[in-house]
């Protein structure tokens, strides 16, 4: 994928306390960082979120008490600092959506204004870049 997809996280930056986003591949590579988000870090963050979902989805049958053949799906992944906290979302197949904020955020505002944004992530990661016409004269 070629397109840069960081203008519509930075729209999740837009609700008071939010403070970073990026979306992460399943196999955690960094597929786009909001802007005040460095590359390095970023990159870092990316591998640390898919093995924080990796490690999530491992332990669902703790919450469902015990392993059967309808395992709870998991949907979201919450860590909380002494300054803030992680919201880790799924974005999508093969894709997780990752945004910080400070302790004082609205959690249901951030999570609903999180699931907005992977419905239009959704459209632009299935769509395929238009192609340029070339133009005869």
């Amino acid at each position: 994928m070629n397109y840069d997809l960081s203008w519509m996280l930075d729209s999740a930056l837009e609700l008071p306390e939010a403070q970073h986003a990026i979306l992460v591949s399943a196999d955690g590579l960094l597929m786009a960082r909001s802007k005040d988000v460095g590359r390095d870090h970023a990159d870092t963050v990316a591998a640390a979120m898919s093995g924080m979902q990796s490690l999530s989805r491992t332990v669902a049958d703790f919450c469902h008490g015990g392993a059967s053949a309808n395992r709870p799906q998991w949907r979201q992944t919450l860590v909380e600092f002494d300054h803030g906290w992680v919201f880790l979302i799924s974005a999508g197949e093969g894709a997780y959506l990752a945004v910080s904020a400070s302790p004082d955020v609205d959690m249901a505002e951030i999570t609903f204004r999180m699931q907005q944004l992977v419905g239009q992530l959704g459209k632009a990661l299935t769509s395929p870049p238009r192609e340029r016409a070339d133009i005869q004269s």
